[in-house]
């Protein structure tokens, strides 16, 4: 149960890039998805979608102002202004009523995400490529300061609802999707001083996926058994986890 009774019925990420690393970060994420760009929109042209073949969208893009390359979330409610007075309540910061229908906020750990309305209910399919394996975005992951990990699980836990699951080695939160396209999960990072977060793809053949990654733009930091972590472009992490094919999301 959240805060205010009513559970969000969608979540979309937002990949946000300074004018200067905008072109190749949305050229990186069309080849990564396979997804079509939309018609850029806002007063500016500042905002696109990444539109899938089938199913709703669930990742979008944004040319920032000013300030580095990052994520941020869109948490699709029903009421977004009772949300956001019951997540005050709950820790969170209001930081813009926007008169275009949608609320700005931010956690007890600083990461900023917006309470939209725009109604979404169909998860797009795994994407086949032509060497034959399947990927898809299917994870966003929060790295949040030890000192701050507690009470940012439980404003998540407030603000998504839904079943957690807790893992403990690595210590881990996590809000399976359960109908939405992709899961949350949330973990310490020890050393670190301030929240950031970072996007998974899983794959049935993680040696093809790398490879295709590469070859759009991606570098590899390190390989293991069973994952990779990459450098997208504009310096993000990127996570490629490698499942069963029946697994896939």
């Amino acid at each position: 149960m959240t805060a205010s009774g009513a559970a969000p019925f969608w979540l979309t990420v937002f990949l946000d890039y300074p004018a200067g690393e905008f072109d190749a970060g949305v050229g990186f994420w069309r080849a990564a998805t396979g997804y079509a760009l939309s018609v850029p929109r806002g007063e500016a042209g500042e905002f696109a979608t990444l539109v899938p073949p089938s199913g709703d969208d669930f990742l979008k893009v944004q040319r920032l102002g000013d300030g580095a390359t990052r994520l941020h979330l869109d948490v699709h409610v029903d009421d977004p202004w009772t949300r956001a007075e019951a997540l005050e309540a709950a820790g969170g910061e209001l930081v813009e009523e926007s008169p275009h229908g949608y609320v700005v906020m931010r956690s007890p750990a600083g990461f900023t995400f917006c309470l939209v309305r725009h109604p979404s209910s169909r998860v797009a399919p795994v994407t086949r490529w032509p060497a034959g394996h399947h990927s898809r975005v299917s994870r966003f992951c929060l790295d949040v300061p030890r000192k701050r990990y507690a009470e940012e699980v439980a404003f998540f836990q407030e603000l998504l609802g839904g079943e957690w699951v807790e893992v403990d080695e690595p210590e881990t939160a996590l809000r399976p999707a359960a109908g939405w396209p992709l899961d949350v999960r949330l973990q310490p990072a020890e050393v670190a001083s301030t929240v950031t977060s970072h996007l998974h793809i899983a794959t049935d053949d993680l040696a093809a996926e790398v490879e295709r990654l590469e070859s759009s733009g991606a570098r590899a930091r390190a390989v293991r058994t069973g994952k990779a972590i990459l450098e997208a472009p504009g310096g993000s992490a990127l996570c490629v986890v490698e499942i069963s094919a029946d697994e896939l999301p």
